[in-house]
């Protein structure tokens, strides 16, 4: 089974979110991350869902949101030019000897320490979800207090040569 990437565009009605959930729930498939939030269009959200399925799955998945009401179209970005970012807030154990290889660490994955204590630090980092993954991998040695995690987000983007690309 494969990772799918879609997106939803939907209604920002009460209510919308619930129901794309209780289909996923109704006929047993799982949301791996959800995210929503408003588009530059009035009164229209952005839901970008991964999920995991065999083709056969993740059409029906499809052909069902296609169905609900209040959804204005469906996409599969899978397999497609996309962009796609997750966004890490991690709270990691420091002392005065880990302080500074934390720092490098950090600057090496493009992050940004967020708040300093004397015993720990804040940091953000984005990218895709492999570096996110390798982040939180490298932060285990030094303690990890705590982390929050986004969902995926994602846009699509055309073919072809881009004047800037950022893919860290």
């Amino acid at each position: 089974m494969m990772q799918h990437v879609i997106s939803v565009l939907v209604e920002n009605k009460f209510g919308v979110l619930a129901r794309i959930a209780g289909l996923f729930c109704g006929r047993g498939y799982n949301i791996d991350s959800l995210t929503v939030s408003p588009t530059n269009e009035e009164g229209v959200s952005k839901m970008t869902i991964a999920t995991s399925g065999d083709d056969a799955v993740i059409e029906q998945i499809e052909k069902q949101l296609s169905k609900l009401i209040d959804v204005i179209s469906v996409s599969d970005l899978t397999g497609k030019h996309f962009i796609e970012r997750e966004l890490l807030l991690i709270k990691v154990n420091a002392t005065a000897a880990t302080r500074s290889e934390l720092m490098q660490i950090t600057e090496i994955f493009k992050g940004k320490i967020v708040n300093v204590h004397e015993s720990e630090l804040t940091i953000e980092l984005s990218g895709r979800g492999e570096k996110i993954d390798a982040f939180i991998k490298m932060m285990a040695g030094f303690g990890i207090i705590d982390l929050a995690r986004t969902g995926k987000v994602a846009i699509g983007r055309k073919p072809g040569p881009s004047h800037f690309t950022n893919e860290v």
